[in-house]
């Protein structure tokens, strides 16, 4: 048997060694295909960039053609004109059908309210319920995933060998459009690339793909959305988006008495 003339040093070496595979395992074990990641920070950072992606942070407006087709029906088009400013504040007007025409919805933070030309007051709406079709309220007027819902990072994985993230959002309140998405982003650019909404009973109701990645209002964003209903199979909603542009909005738009002045 060898003895180690001086146990003090070769104590101090392996431990140096223990400390070094200590610091080295958890940074590099969550970046694992497949492994779940925990990290509340990067969950948000993850999400936060998304957004950005999706639409501007500052105030834009944009139009937006929703077409939806149920087997055996004619298609269904509808068009919007959109104002947003910072995620917050949104105001959704409808352009066509003419029958339509004239009715605005305002979302403030959570709050929804619907205006009608034949109604003098604005009726207050839930985000959850349908606009047309496949579409939510809360869908078209407020798109702030970052503030609506608490991100957690599952695991990532691979579609089409393109390596993505995979997060769990759960709604902070029950104000919230969905109880629980499923969200799968890009790890290359952080674009968008699914999402599955859930209702509060766990049940899936719709998946949305995003589509069509063109540049407007100055980076590249998905131009086409492509949501399917879970319960009815033959039921889908196309959003198209067209001519975003940046726009300064000052906060008097975004109020219920400004509405009647919108065209």
């Amino acid at each position: 048997m060898t003895y180690c003339a001086k146990p003090s040093a070769c104590n101090r070496l392996v431990c140096c060694i223990a400390l070094a595979f200590a610091l080295i395992l958890p940074a590099t074990g969550s970046a694992e295909e497949g492994q779940p990641a925990n990290d509340e920070a990067l969950a948000a950072s993850i999400v936060q960039k998304a957004d950005q992606i999706r639409f501007p942070a500052e105030g834009f407006e944009v139009g937006v053609t929703i077409t939806t087709t149920t087997a055996g029906e004619p298609a269904d088009a509808r068009k919007y004109r959109v104002l947003s400013k910072g995620n917050e504040n949104t105001v959704v007007m409808t352009t066509e059908p003419a029958s339509e025409r004239g009715q605005i919805l305002l979302m403030k933070g959570r709050d929804l309210w619907m205006f009608l030309p034949a109604v003098s007051q604005p009726v207050r709406l839930p985000v959850a319920q349908r606009l047309t079709g496949v579409v939510a309220n809360g869908d078209l007027a407020r798109a702030n995933l970052a503030g609506d819902y608490k991100p957690q990072l599952l695991r990532a994985e691979k579609i089409d060998g393109e390596p993505m993230y995979v997060l769990e959002l759960i709604a902070v309140d029950r104000s919230v459009t969905y109880h629980r998405v499923l969200y799968w982003v890009r790890q290359s650019n952080y674009w968008p690339h699914k999402a599955e909404f859930y209702s509060l009973s766990d049940r899936l109701l719709k998946t949305c793909l995003y589509q069509k990645f063109e540049r407007q209002a100055g980076r590249v964003r998905p131009t086409r959305l492509v949501m399917q209903d879970a319960l009815r199979m033959d039921e889908e909603s196309v959003l198209e988006y067209a001519d975003m542009r940046l726009r300064e909005l000052p906060d008097k738009v975004f109020t219920k008495d400004y509405l009647k002045r919108l065209e």
